[in-house]
């Protein structure tokens, strides 16, 4: 019997059509557990890696009021100068460094963002260091040009911290990028500011690329200060940021993100941009102006609510039979264990089918937790708890 996980319902094998490329890039295992879902009834998710808050009013009514003024056209291909103004202003203030329009490069989402950056550097023979588990996107993208990916795992007992010695020690003369996302997808771990310097001061020394994905830098959830790989280098030569309006905005289909990083590599990308999505939405970039120059209340709100949540879903994976957690510090996500060689995908399987709560295994974002499972909380307060009132009983009467 074929395990509908390993099918892919986008390969065509009948003739050579696509190059080896794209073997690199697997079927997201998100993606496969969200489709096998849309075929079920009665169907709660804590899959989903998006916001649950309507996007808010004063950015909803700048986008329209873009369209309607015909905003329309063609931006310049780094991005809409108000944007950038905005996005320099606002960094240079939160970073307490002195950033200008050309350190930055509005693209087609943070996924575009990474896409450039990693895209752009990986080849033959060039190492790249990767946290284990990761977000899907990293290691196929480094793959695709040739490039190496070098696990670095992290253990559920540590609150999957990333260990700096254990990157440094990893560092050798292939090494050229390590790549950080913080706070962490899937795991929903903030690394502390000392990690970071750590990391970037070495990277900066041995001359290595540091990759940063910060789309999760404003939903810190703890009372500490967000430690940005921009914030912890003495210049942006070897590091480049990504992030976007998607999740601290609840903008994600608007498909606006940024990357930080020298101007001279800005310069580079900004052509290898024009040959990707050409230039960002243009009435979306609007809407980004507004989101940062406006009202950010909203934001506060909305990590009030994800903290909440949090605090909730720790407590329920603590009074889970065979879940062990551990207490994430940011994002909408953790990412509990089962015991010791059980088999993720086949209890998240069974989980989706038996009653209908839809997770994500832990194979899908690397080799060193496949006994996982990862839990999103962007859904309203009754879903959870509705979730875990099926999953309590149903793992309770399972034998691992």
């Amino acid at each position: 019997m074929v395990n509908p996980m390993d099918m892919d319902q986008y390969e065509h094998t009948a003739a050579p059509l696509f190059g080896p490329s794209l073997q690199a890039i697997p079927m997201p295992g998100i993606r496969k557990m969200i489709n096998m879902a849309a075929g079920l009834d009665d169907v709660i998710h804590l899959s989903i890696g998006q916001p649950d808050f309507p996007t808010p009013e004063h950015i909803v009514e700048a986008h329209i009021d873009a369209l309607r003024a015909g905003q329309t056209g063609y931006t310049l291909d780094a991005g809409l100068p108000e944007l950038l103004t905005a996005l320099k202003d606002y960094y240079s203030e939160r970073y307490e460094r002195q950033l200008t329009e050309d350190n930055i490069l509005v693209t087609t989402g943070a996924t575009e963002a990474m896409y450039l950056a990693l895209t752009a550097t990986a080849a033959p023979g060039r190492q790249f260091l990767v946290p284990d588990p990761s977000f899907v996107l990293y290691a196929p993208l480094i793959r695709m040009n040739g490039g190496e990916v070098k696990a670095i795992p992290t253990r559920a007992e540590h609150g999957h911290q990333l260990d700096p010695q254990e990157v440094i020690d990893a560092i050798d003369m292939r090494t050229f990028a390590i790549v950080l996302n913080s706070p962490s997808n899937p795991t929903g771990t903030v690394y502390p500011k000392e990690t970071v310097e750590a990391i970037v001061q070495e990277a900066a020394y041995r001359g290595i690329y540091v990759f940063s994905d910060e789309v999760y830098d404003h939903l810190i959830l703890d009372d500490m200060d967000y430690p940005s790989v921009i914030r912890c280098t003495s210049d942006l030569d070897h590091v480049m940021a990504v992030s976007s309006f998607s999740k601290t905005y609840s903008m994600a289909g608007l498909r606006i993100g940024w990357i930080i990083s020298s101007q001279g590599a800005i310069k580079k990308l900004r052509r290898y941009h024009m040959f990707t999505t050409t230039v960002a939405n243009t009435p979306a970039q609007w809407a980004g102006v507004a989101a940062l120059t406006g009202d950010r209340s909203c934001v506060d709100q909305m990590v009030d609510e994800y903290r909440r949540r949090r605090d909730r879903v720790v407590q329920l994976v603590g009074e889970t039979p065979h879940l062990t957690g551990y207490w994430p510090q940011g994002g909408f996500y953790i990412f509990p264990s089962l015991p010791p060689n059980t088999d993720g995908q086949s209890v998240a399987l069974r989980m989706l089918e038996e009653i209908g709560v839809c997770v994500i295994p832990g194979d899908a974002f690397g080799d060193s937790a496949p006994n996982a499972l990862r839990i999103s909380y962007s859904n309203s307060m009754d879903k959870i708890e509705e979730a875990f009132e099926r999953m309590i009983p149903w793992l309770a009467k399972q034998r691992f």
